[in-house]
């Protein structure tokens, strides 16, 4: 009976293998899970929710998004990094991923998941209340040297609503008071209702701006945007900061690679859709396609960026 057994074995895992190889190339067979760190009607939300359905039409699967916010981004973070890698758990990120982990906020690291592809870019802007008697950056510039440290930011402390204005503090050579907030929608509130200063948004806020609810004092990018010419760029002046939060899925680590393979040919497809620009332009944010191999390099290199600028502004912990 022996000379049978390591046949016996060999031809079970043999069967083993090929049933998990056609369960992958059946893949997707069931819903898909997106998570979202923040709150519905924020920026990640509002990026994503017009991608659910143009990643849907290509994966050829429902995706469900799920808004599981909390702690910074870290309370999705983590339901991310424990779901099982199988395909149907995928983590919509950002830049925050990398500054609240080496600021302490989080426990949780790009390293902890596969890269798939990225969506978006969205450029920031240094957003003021109208309720400020600032009219143009010379102006804040002016207040906040003869005030340090009491004129209010809004942000979600250690994400990229921290970093940005923070980036301007250093390079200005100006102290501000940060107030923390869970997302861009609560922000918005706080800062529509004067209970801020400042804080980061995009263009998605210039209809406000046009209607004299917020005041645009200048954006990080390297020249003026024809959608909005009016709003001079941080480094015309005089402010050495280009900064955008870019956006993109990632799954658990483990995740089969032709499982990878599958939604990143679906992310490529779902962000050439015209109707995808479109949403995308509403939203002040350009469509910025990378491949699962180009994300990973982009991560490797926005993590090392991330860490030494945590490490510039006195605020790492890792």
């Amino acid at each position: 009976m022996r000379r049978f057994r390591l046949p016996l074995v060999a031809l079970t895992l043999a069967a083993a293998a090929l049933a998990a190889t056609a369960g992958f190339a059946a893949y997707p067979e069931r819903p898909v899970k997106l998570i979202v760190p923040w709150a519905a009607g924020g920026d990640t939300d509002a990026i994503f929710r017009p991608f659910g359905p143009q990643l849907q039409k290509h994966l050829g699967a429902t995706i469900v998004i799920a808004n599981v916010t909390g702690a910074s981004g870290t309370v999705g973070a983590r339901e991310a990094k424990n779901s099982p890698p199988d395909g149907y758990t995928l983590y919509a990120t950002h830049d925050y991923i990398h500054s609240t982990y080496y600021t302490g906020v989080s426990d949780v690291s790009y390293r902890d998941f596969e890269p798939v592809c990225t969506v978006s870019a969205t450029p920031s802007v240094l957003t003021a209340s109208p309720k400020t008697k600032w009219t143009s950056w010379q102006e804040l510039l002016a207040d906040a040297k003869a005030r340090p440290g009491q004129i209010t930011v809004g942000a979600t402390l250690g994400s990229t609503s921290h970093f940005f204005p923070a980036l301007i503090e250093k390079s200005a050579g100006v102290k501000f008071k940060y107030v923390s907030y869970e997302g861009l929608a609560p922000r918005m509130n706080a800062i529509l209702g004067g209970h801020i200063d400042l804080t980061d948004s995009n263009l998605t806020q210039k209809g406000k701006v046009d209607a004299g609810q917020l005041k645009f004092l200048g954006i990080g990018t390297e020249k003026r945007l024809p959608q909005a010419p009016s709003v001079p760029t941080l480094k015309e002046l005089g402010v050495d900061v280009v900064y955008a939060v870019t956006r993109g899925i990632v799954v658990p680590k483990g995740t089969p690679g032709d499982v990878v393979e599958k939604l990143e040919h679906a992310c490529a497809k779902a962000t050439a859709e015209p109707k995808f620009a479109e949403d995308m332009a509403k939203q002040g944010t350009f469509v910025r396609f990378m491949d699962r191999k180009a994300y990973a390099e982009f991560l490797q290199r926005n993590d090392q960026l991330n860490r030494d600028l945590a490490r510039d502004l006195g605020l790492l912990k890792r």
